[in-house]
């Protein structure tokens, strides 16, 4: 725990170091302009086409005719750009993930690694292409256990369990796999993920509810979700501060730990003796006379 708490301190005062600000200015506007032309190209046709199909819909109809009937009609309107949202979101947050992964890790962790471990040698025990393979199957994984964890959503402690547990275990795989790259042998990387698992599983969590903040800027009326074009590349952009600071904090722990397991890998050097506490060599011992055949040689 003191560890976590160290690298967790330790994070959020390089979030404020000037290399670190002007990492994540590529991803926010490589991530934030890429929502802002999806948006402006697709937002509205899709809009058209879910209300389209929601009118279509018998049991929708009984949605709106109970809310012209409690005096809500203004939620029919609403509703499209709300279920789009919800089904983007997932999107937005798997992106600035990737974002983070790809561009700015490699470079946080030379920077953490220059200023804080630089006698930690380099293996490269992960090259590049195993990074994204490892990446995209975890994100496949992730993908994959919300779509079956859905039914279970609707059960009120499960749906504030689910998602933080879901992205955290997400967030461990990738953050704690990148942070080990450069530095660990593919050895060291697995003693490391195996000794610290609970604990790295731990952070992502922490992470992941982290991750809930942005989406609260939905949460503040129903303008926002008709400025959802505009706002989607703002929530991109807390997404990857929030991944930021995921990502030294994994850097931070997981080189510590690693330099922790190579120190106690290390074999003991053999204590140095003084040569005037060395001990004397033994007293040579004296052969007998018979042994040494002295006798000379009998004449032939």
């Amino acid at each position: 725990m003191p560890a976590v708490l160290d690298a967790f301190w330790r994070a959020a005062a390089y979030c404020l170091h000037p290399r670190v600000i002007l990492f994540s200015l590529l991803p926010v506007f490589l991530s934030g302009g890429l929502a802002l032309l999806l948006g402006y190209l697709f937002w509205a046709s899709a809009i058209e086409t879910l209300g389209s199909w929601l009118e279509a819909s018998a049991s929708i109809t009984m949605v709106w005719s109970w809310l012209e009937a409690v005096g809500l009609p203004r939620l029919k309107a609403v509703l499209p750009h709300a279920i789009l949202l919800l089904l983007l979101t997932p999107a937005v947050v798997l992106l600035s993930l990737a974002a983070v992964s790809f561009l700015m890790t490699p470079a946080l962790v030379r920077l953490v690694a220059g200023r804080r471990f630089p006698e930690l040698q380099m293996l490269h025990g992960a090259p590049w292409w195993k990074a994204v393979v490892w990446t995209l199957g975890s994100v496949l994984l992730a993908l994959l256990a919300m779509v079956l964890s859905l039914p279970l959503w609707i059960v009120p402690p499960l749906v504030l369990i689910l998602p933080p547990l879901i992205w955290g275990w997400l967030t461990y795989r990738v953050m704690a796999y990148d942070a080990l790259a450069l530095h660990a042998s593919a050895d060291e990387r697995r003693a490391v993920l195996a000794q610290y698992r609970r604990t790295l599983l731990g952070m992502g969590v922490v992470v992941g509810l982290m991750g809930a903040g942005p989406s609260l800027i939905w949460s503040t009326g129903l303008m926002t979700i008709a400025m959802a074009p505009l706002l989607l590349p703002v929530s991109m952009w807390l997404y990857i501060m929030v991944f930021s600071f995921a990502s030294l904090w994994f850097i931070h722990f997981s080189l510590f730990a690693l330099q922790e397991l190579r120190r106690r890998a290390a074999p003991v050097p053999a204590p140095l003796v003084p040569p005037d506490e060395a001990p004397a060599s033994p007293p040579a011992t004296l052969l007998p006379d018979t042994a040494l055949n002295l006798d000379p040689p009998p004449d032939t």
